[in-house]
């Protein structure tokens, strides 16, 4: 994750320094309409109708939680309430690496020293998705069901609208009518540098 060059980056954007000592890299806590907030560090600044929109990473490692069974595909549980007794068994399995489960905005975060895998650790036994964008964290057994926590291969994007000193997450209508010209945005200064 490499963050943009200062130039695109104004100077009056909240900085807090990141757990990890990369004082240059600045970074902003997004809030959702839940009230959840994520920290994370930025990556570009696109301004459009009049509003500083975000494009940023997460601080903390996100992960998803998958169902596993024996013959099947992990199934991806997109949503899940913060007070599931699933998370409480994740937060005592996590524990036991030394890291912590965050009920973030967005996404599930872990904070924690992560051991960095080798590339020939990676699972690449199988030849579907799943095991080509996520590498499994931790597996865990609740009320007889196995569950995993992933780590996404790929990098983790958060959309939000500047607001006074944070973000505010960019959600459904909004979402649907600016994300496509943030994208378009990004492709033009990719082209042009």
């Amino acid at each position: 994750m490499t963050p943009d060059t200062p130039s695109n980056r104004p100077a009056d954007l909240p900085s807090d320094l990141p757990p990890d000592g990369l004082a240059d890299v600045p970074t902003v806590l997004v809030q959702d309409s839940h009230g959840r907030q994520l920290l994370c560090f930025l990556e570009q600044l696109i301004p459009l109708d009049g509003h500083d929109y975000v494009l940023l990473t997460p601080v903390d490692t996100p992960v998803c939680l998958f169902r596993l069974e024996d013959d099947e595909e992990p199934e991806l549980i997109d949503t899940i309430d913060a007070t599931e007794p699933i998370l409480s068994v994740a937060d005592v399995v996590l524990q036991e690496h030394d890291l912590t489960l965050v009920r973030s905005a967005v996404t599930l975060t872990v904070s924690g020293e992560l051991d960095e895998p080798e590339p020939d650790e990676l699972d690449d036994e199988d030849d579907d998705d799943d095991s080509e964008t996520y590498e499994l964290l931790v597996s865990f057994l609740a009320d007889e069901q196995e569950y995993g926590l992933y780590i996404p291969l790929d990098p983790f994007f958060v959309g939000a609208r500047m607001e006074g000193g944070g973000a505010v997450l960019v959600e459904g209508e909004e979402f649907e009518r600016v994300q496509p010209r943030i994208e378009a945005e990004l492709d033009e200064r990719e082209a042009e540098g």
